[in-house]
Order: structure tokens, then C-alpha cells, then sequence
């Protein structure tokens, strides 16, 4: 951090004082206007609706001799509560869902591409939105009954989760032609003529 300064969501390194800006005020206005939109949408779900985000079953009372007919996690588990449940070892089931965290600790020696930024990969940009859609579809088979056209669905889900990390983005480092990168960070955004950040660095070096 003290040597290269932050990353930024292009993926393109800081060519000079032109694509930078000062952390105050920019970065601290910015997270505090991130935060206050949180704490109203926070506010919201606790004043007026505390219930919103609980299950109904909570409110049954405990009972030894009735087990509820559907137990399911909570709604961040329901991914890999639907991978677990779609493979019919259960030794197996545990190995992939473990495995479908384990993949994301090796993204870095699978995605081998150079150029670090979905902006500029316009055929990866296609695949994560599919892959969205795939996680979205196995938290919504998480909450189902494990059987019928669910169980046939979460292997399909599955199956597409493993073979994104595994087969689609080394193929993507190898045979896509990502855009070409612009020169520097503010080139895309102003032209690179480097606005108050490239005034303010004009400045400093007059003041010298």
C-alpha cells in the first residue's frame, strides 16, 4: 500500500500524480455516504420490520416429538446447503460443498489472464453474469425440498459452478482477446488530461 498505492476497479496501474486523488475528501465522503445509506436501510428493516428477515418456524414451540418437515440454513448457507445436497454420497456431498469455498482460494492460478479488470474481457464479463445467475438459482433450490425437479436442477447448478472455476476461466486466460488497456487511469475518464488531481500535482511541483 505505502509503496504502489490502492488498486482500483480498472485493473490499470497508476502511471503518475495525474491518476490519483487525495484520500480526504473524496474516499471519506464517499464511505460515509455509503454508510449512511446502509444504517437507513438497517433502520428501516429494525423499526419497521424486525420480522422481515426472520423465519416463521422460530415462533413454534419447541416440541422433542415433532421434527419440522423442511429444515433448511440460513439464506447465505443456501448455496452450499443446495451443492451439498445435490451430489447422493453424503461424504461426497461434504467434499463439494467444501470444495465449492476451497475453489475460490485458487482463483489466482486459474484466472491467468493479464488483464485483471472484467471491464476490458468482454467474453468473461458474459460468463460472471451467467455464473450470478447460477448462484442465485442454488440459493433459491437451497430453500426446496430435496427431491423431484429441484434435486435434478442443483446438479445442474453444481455442475456449472465447478466447471466456471475449473474449466471456463482457464480457457477464457488462454483463447480470449481482452480490449485494449488505456494508458492510465484518468485517459478513459478525462481524457488524461488529469483534472484536479493533475492540477493539484502542477501545483505542488511550482511550489518546488
Amino acid at each position: 500500500m505505502h509503496r504502489f498505492g490502492s488498486n482500483n476497479p480498472l485493473g490499470v496501474d497508476v502511471k503518475g500524480p495525474k491518476d490519483q486523488i487525495p484520500f480526504h475528501p473524496y474516499y471519506t465522503i464517499k464511505d460515509a455516504f455509503g454508510l449512511g445509506v446502509f444504517l437507513i436501510v438497517f433502520s428501516a428493516f429494525v423499526f419497521f420490520a424486525p420480522n422481515f428477515l426472520g423465519h416463521p418456524d422460530n415462533y413454534i414451540p419447541a416440541d422433542p416429538l415433532v421434527t419440522p418437515a423442511h429444515i433448511v440454513p440460513e439464506w447465505y448457507f443456501l448455496p452450499f446447503y443446495a451443492i451439498l445436497r445435490a451430489i447422493p454420497d453424503k461424504l461426497g456431498g461434504v467434499l463439494f460443498m467444501f470444495g465449492s469455498i476451497a475453489v475460490l482460494f485458487i482463483l489466482p492460478w486459474l484466472d491467468r489472464s493479464p488483464v485483471r479488470s472484467g471491464q476490458f474481457r468482454p467474453i468473461f464479463k458474459i460468463f460472471f453474469w451467467i455464473l450470478v445467475i447460477d448462484v442465485v438459482a442454488l440459493t433459491y433450490l437451497g430453500a426446496k425440498p430435496a427431491e423431484g425437479w429441484y434435486v435434478f436442477f442443483s446438479r445442474i447448478a453444481t455442475a456449472y459452478y465447478f466447471a466456471h472455476f475449473l474449466v471456463i476461466l482457464p480457457l477464457l486466460s488462454v483463447f480470449e482477446t481482452p480490449r485494449q488497456l488505456p494508458k492510465s487511469i484518468s485517459e478513459p475518464v478525462i481524457g488524461g488530461g488529469g483534472g484536479f488531481a493533475g492540477a493539484t500535482a502542477a501545483r505542488r511541483e511550482n511550489d518546488r
